[in-house]
């Protein structure tokens, strides 16, 4: 049985059916297509014959890795943890290996799971941070979407980008697709302004979950971190144990750029959980062992496509199956 078919949930995500469990899986499967296509369809048949297990594989399972935006501590990580395993059990043929191969690579993820805490606070506060173009509307819209639709939970919207061009105007055009509403004051307001009457909204409407966008110009880095940090300020004053959630969204696309530009993020913004957006849109499926190692954060969720619907929940090993799925 596919790890998808376990039924579980963390923070807001309550526990999924046998059948929302396999239409994930099969949005994460279908996403991972071009990965499977490309570097990761290499590795696969690297380790799908019965040759000796030389030097020559390990070199060439480096590059490949490396190739696909695993990076290279990773690659390295991943390498010599599972040349250590097949030297230990005293493995010969590359088909015997591949299995190795995989279980280092769910341990990379598993790594960084930690237990999250729970809380019948309301609102449940979601801080949304990354770089613009990353997908953080698309991805806020999902998540209103899937709390709403799903798990029938109310949801508003705070609109905390107040720098980029359009972006409120985006996120209400969102909201309203999604069927939630949304606390704006427009371009060029006070964000952490905005967080403010955002929560009172909130707690006076007695909403479930509150999810804010906020700025990411990297080209101002130092002032986007201090309006983060006055914006987490402004919600511990007002909620000491909010936000509940900080959700970095990482676009896939951008290879180890998207990793670098994450780590600014990471201090300032008090980082708990990651998305990963436009999987669909790339051959190099590593990124997201890059992510989990350098960033240190377990994925929380994976963008699958552009509907309202394309939102699962990440799991390591049916994504490192779907990765070496054959077809």
């Amino acid at each position: 049985m596919s790890i998808f078919k376990r039924l579980f949930g963390r923070g807001q995500d309550a526990p999924r059916t046998e059948e929302e469990a396999r239409v994930e899986e099969q949005q994460v499967d279908e996403s991972l297509e071009k990965s499977r296509q490309g570097i990761f369809g290499r590795i696969s048949s690297m380790f799908a014959t019965d040759d000796p297990i030389s030097d020559d594989l390990w070199d060439e399972l480096e590059e490949s890795l490396i190739q696909g935006d695993v990076g290279l501590e990773t690659t390295m990580y991943l390498v010599n943890r599972t040349k250590d395993r097949v030297n230990r059990n005293g493995v010969k043929k590359a088909r015997e290996a591949r299995e190795m191969l995989k279980a280092e690579m769910v341990r990379v993820f598993q790594d960084q799971v930690k237990p999250q805490a729970t809380t019948t606070t309301r609102p449940y506060v979601i801080l949304v941070v990354g770089v613009n173009g990353a997908g953080k509307t698309t991805l806020i819209a999902k998540l209103a979407h899937r709390y709403k639709v799903r798990f029938g939970k109310s949801v508003m919207l705070a609109a905390g980008d107040t720098f980029r061009a359009a972006a409120t105007e985006q996120l209400e055009t969102w909201a309203e697709r999604a069927g939630v509403p949304c606390v704006s004051m427009g371009q060029g307001a006070d964000s952490a302004a905005v967080v403010y009457k955002a929560l009172d909204a909130a707690v006076e409407q007695n909403v479930d979950i509150l999810i804010i966008d906020t700025a990411g110009r990297l080209q101002a880095k130092f002032n986007l971190m201090q309006e983060l940090e006055k914006m987490r300020n402004i919600i511990t004053r007002k909620m000491p144990d909010a936000p509940h959630e900080t959700l970095l969204v990482i676009d896939a696309t951008t290879g180890q750029n998207g990793v670098l530009q994450a780590k600014a993020f990471l201090k300032s913004a008090g980082v708990t959980d990651v998305a990963v957006t436009k999987m669909d849109g790339t051959a190099k499926g590593g990124i997201a062992f890059a992510v989990a190692q350098d960033i240190e954060r377990p994925i929380r969720y994976l963008g699958t496509g552009e509907k309202m619907d394309n939102l699962a929940l990440f799991d390591s090993q049916g994504f490192v199956d779907a990765l070496f799925a054959e077809r």
